[in-house]
């Protein structure tokens, strides 16, 4: 009985230790690969962002935009931005969106 105890106990701990790695949250791949224009904290204040005048990603304007609007914006690229289509997968896109929208105001 002890032993039964004992592994459940380590299959739930190993569990809960593996859970963060398996769902991103959008933010990792934010900051690898959209936080070099659009800053940590989605801003626009980094020197590319300024020179490009990047919309601060808690602005209501883009905050405003749909899902499936960022979605298309993140994939196909817009103005000086480039497209992210086979770059990253549609799962991690959609984390990134995830991602913008915790940073609104």
């Amino acid at each position: 009985m002890k032993t039964i105890l004992r592994a459940s106990f380590a299959v739930v701990v190993l569990a809960l230790v593996c859970v963060p790695f398996t769902f991103a949250d959008g933010g990792a791949d934010f900051k690898a690969k959209c936080a070099a224009c659009h800053g940590a904290t989605g801003a626009g204040d980094t020197t590319m962002g300024k020179n490009m005048k990047l919309r601060d990603m808690s602005s209501a304007e883009v905050q405003g935009q749909s899902d499936a609007d960022l979605t298309t914006i993140i994939t196909k690229g817009k103005n000086k931005m480039p497209a992210y289509d086979g770059k990253l997968t549609a799962a991690q896109i959609t984390d990134i969106v995830k991602f913008i929208r915790t940073l609104k105001k």
